[in-house]
């Protein structure tokens, strides 16, 4: 995302090093989604060709993108629909518990106001549901800054606007002052340790087991 150029990630094409992260990334979501083929999932900063909400296809009864900018042929696709603005603006829209799935895949870091969106998140989850979560490290801030400001492996604008780098001390707290329980949240560090990835699953209070 970059909300300054208000252009979704992906509007220019991706890089090499883009389109690597993205595939790390796949393998992290598939690991953590529900062994189900009727998921309503929900991606906030999709990019602008969604490529990694589409790519669930074959596990989704529904799926909904949001970002400023969506390909015009994404919106013809009959198990998703997209809405174009901001995450602030369209998340307070969407219904309470009608979802499986929320992913926030390096997107938090670029939130003005993160804790609102995690909260929001948990609002639209089901009991059971999961918000699956992915952001940069201090460590891959370095090497993040390196690729775009000295090398040009990526691109500028989209490291400029990071706004938050994150560890399990950072993440930790916010998913639990969102309402996720601490028994119910998995973090671990992936791609080399430059990204975190947290799967937090909703408690559901009307079971004992």
């Amino acid at each position: 995302m970059n909300p300054q150029a208000h252009e979704s990630y992906g509007q220019q094409g991706l890089t090499l090093a883009d389109r690597l992260g993205v595939w790390l990334s796949q393998r992290a979501i598939r690991r953590r989604l529900p062994k189900r083929n009727d998921l309503e999932v929900l991606e906030l900063g999709c990019g602008y060709r969604a490529t990694q909400l589409i790519a669930l296809e074959p596990k989704l009864k529904r799926g909904i993108g949001v970002d400023f900018q969506i390909a015009p042929e994404l919106q013809t696709l009959e198990r998703f629909t997209f809405h174009q603005g901001t995450i602030e603006e369209i998340l307070p829209k969407l219904k309470s518990e009608t979802l499986d799935v929320v992913m926030l895949i390096s997107v938090l870091e670029h939130l003005a106001e993160p804790q609102f969106v995690i909260q929001s998140a948990w609002r639209v989850i089901r009991p059971s549901g999961m918000l699956l979560v992915n952001v940069p490290t201090w460590v891959g801030k370095r090497f993040l800054e390196l690729s775009a400001f000295r090398l040009g492996f990526s691109p500028k604008v989209e490291i400029d606007d990071h706004k938050m780098y994150y560890g399990k001390r950072d993440l930790w707290p916010m998913l639990v002052r969102a309402g996720f329980k601490p028994s119910e949240i998995r973090l671990r560090y992936h791609k080399f340790g430059l990204n975190l990835f947290a799967a937090a699953k909703k408690a559901d209070l009307g079971r004992h087991d």
